[in-house]
């Protein structure tokens, strides 16, 4: 088992009812959906294409997923995830945009977004406490050969090479799409999100997933709202 930190809207947002559409899958409840229909595409292909995303859900990763500690228990990382949401403002990114980040979609920031990074940042080192050290075989897995000095500083230093400077916060929507269909997969996408992409996304709640088995799905486990009951209002 698994845990992870990560942003998601609640799951009566327009944007999550739309996301766990396409996906095939509700990242809250795990009620598995059919996709929208989208000319020129077939419920297949869309399966295919979101086969990846649809294991880990809706979500903005914030700490990549890791296994637990064993000195420590969910209970208490519960425990500091609350805490530490009290102590965070709530805060708008001015817009999300469908945009491919190498050969995969992503609904990204349309500006750099210092709010997120900064709250990623915080969140890798306030819980790394939480994290087991990776195993050889998790190090192999990130493929070190292939990172940047600063990637794999941050893999030995944090379990994670995307992290700190080299974080760029998106929520995936596919999988890796070759160059021959992205000239379909692109309009489509813009097609079915950009509706509900039309307003500020208010970064409100931290979520904590968890993962059901070795190599299932994830879903959220809770939703920890950000500042203080009594002065929950957009920073």
């Amino acid at each position: 088992m698994r845990y992870a930190i990560c942003f998601t809207p609640p799951a009566s947002d327009p944007l999550s009812l739309m996301a766990a559409h396409w996906l095939g899958r509700n990242v809250f409840s795990g009620e598995m959906l059919e996709p929208p229909a989208v000319r020129g595409l077939g419920i297949h292909e869309i399966a295919f294409h979101t086969a990846v995303p649809r294991r880990y859900g809706f979500h903005g990763l914030l700490k990549a997923p890791f296994h637990l500690c064993p000195e420590l228990s969910e209970s208490q990382l519960l425990r500091d995830l609350m805490r530490f949401s009290g102590t965070v403002l709530p805060f708008q990114i001015p817009r999300l945009e469908v945009a491919r980040l190498g050969n995969f979609y992503s609904l990204l920031p349309s500006v750099p977004c210092e709010r997120i990074q900064y709250l990623a940042s915080a969140i890798v080192q306030e819980f790394d406490r939480f994290r087991a050290p990776l195993s050889e075989a998790d190090i192999e897995r990130s493929d070190p050969d292939g990172l940047s000095a600063a990637q794999f500083s941050n893999l030995h230093r944090w379990g994670n090479p995307y992290v700190m400077e080299e974080f760029r916060f998106h929520m995936p929507v596919t999988g890796p799409v070759n160059a021959i269909d992205m000239p379909r997969i692109e309009p489509a996408l813009r097609m079915i999100f950009e509706p509900v992409l039309s307003e500020p996304v208010l970064v409100s709640n931290v979520a904590l997933m968890i993962e059901e088995g070795t190599g299932g799905p994830f879903r959220v486990h809770s939703l920890h709202p950000m500042g203080k009951v009594s002065a929950r209002k957009i920073a």
